[in-house]
């Protein structure tokens, strides 16, 4: 197979096929034709959103052990990290969104666990809503939902959902590929926009498994894609698997942006870093409260980065960062 044949048809907008992006994969991650297909995904992230990255922002409604089985969170019930339930108020929730919204993000996510009690999400997320400037773009990071769920997150005001099929679901999480994909269709079909990840990326994962769900998260042509690996929790059997360099991420969301049509104009990484902006992410979060790839309680006092940390970020990696309304949601 050629490079050049590759970047090529990358430069003339057509789709790469799955023989091509694990041979991108398989490239050495710091050899010269790497740094060439970062170049390219650089170039193609840069024309489809006019030269202008996204800083987004979350924060979480609660921390909670949570039943859900997924070996690589810090929520999850069975790594023990976490054995009391917290919950904030609507008064906090609110400060969050508004302070987010001076800071200059252009799209705050309101996230819980999967067990949390839909209708107090609904409840909170409205009070939110109704606080906010009416065209702050606003974005759910919850559990799988019916299609009747995700019709009234659209009514109280969402524009979209952050949802992702992870790595080996079903394998390292107790939840099933076919839920996962359901809920996807059924926040599109009720008129949301859906952000998606290729995630929680290990050393295990084969790039033939990277290949196809790169190719998946191109197939329901989501507001965003990307690729993020696996942030080791102290003491967990899944730690034990190591953790991908920043590098090798960077190739993937390289590869990633390549594998996805030119109407996915957002290419995200998580966590925050210059070579993934280099390499084409022009997408990063800022977080507030409960996170899980932390062991902290407030993020913000661990790993969670800020609006400001996130622009110098991408200001050091040559990207204007947007002012307003996220473009990638609306």
């Amino acid at each position: 197979m050629n490079l050049g044949y590759i970047l090529k048809k990358s430069q003339d907008g057509k789709m790469l096929s799955r023989e091509e992006l694990i041979y991108l994969l398989d490239l050495s991650p710091d050899c010269i034709e790497t740094y060439m297909v970062m170049a390219e995904a650089n170039r193609v992230s840069k024309e489809v959103s006019n030269g202008k990255a996204e800083v987004h922002a979350q924060f979480a409604i609660n921390l909670a052990p949570c039943n859900c089985g997924c070996l690589f969170c810090s929520f999850a019930k069975l790594n023990g990290i976490f054995s009391e339930s917290i919950e904030i108020n609507s008064e906090q929730a609110i400060f969050y969104a508004r302070q987010f919204e001076v800071d200059g993000a252009n799209a705050i996510f309101i996230m819980s666990t999967a067990n949390y009690s839909f209708e107090r999400f609904l409840e909170i997320s409205q009070e939110v809503k109704r606080s906010l400037k009416p065209e702050t773009t606003l974005i759910a990071n919850v559990g799988d939902q019916s299609l009747k769920n995700a019709i009234r997150l659209r009514d109280v005001g969402f524009d979209g959902v952050y949802h992702a099929l992870r790595l080996r679901e079903g394998t390292d999480t107790n939840l099933t590929v076919e839920a996962r994909k359901q809920s996807i269709f059924n926040f599109k079909e009720a008129g949301l926009k859906v952000g998606t990840c290729v995630e929680p990326v290990g050393p295990e994962h084969s790039n033939e498994e990277l290949a196809d769900m790169i190719a998946f998260t191109a197939s329901f042509n989501p507001a965003f894609s990307g690729a993020a690996r696996r942030i080791a929790i102290p003491n967990t059997k899944i730690s034990q698997r190591g953790m991908i360099t920043e590098l090798r991420m960077a190739q993937i969301v390289a590869v990633t942006r390549l594998g996805m049509p030119r109407s996915v104009k957002g290419n995200c990484t998580h966590e925050p870093c210059t070579l993934g902006a280099i390499a084409g992410a022009n997408l990063f979060w800022a977080e507030v409260g409960a996170n899980p790839r932390d062991i902290e309680k407030k993020t913000e006092e661990g790993r969670g980065e800020t609006v400001k940390s996130c622009n110098t970020i991408f200001k050091e990696s040559n990207w204007e960062v947007l002012s307003g309304n996220s473009y990638y949601y609306n």
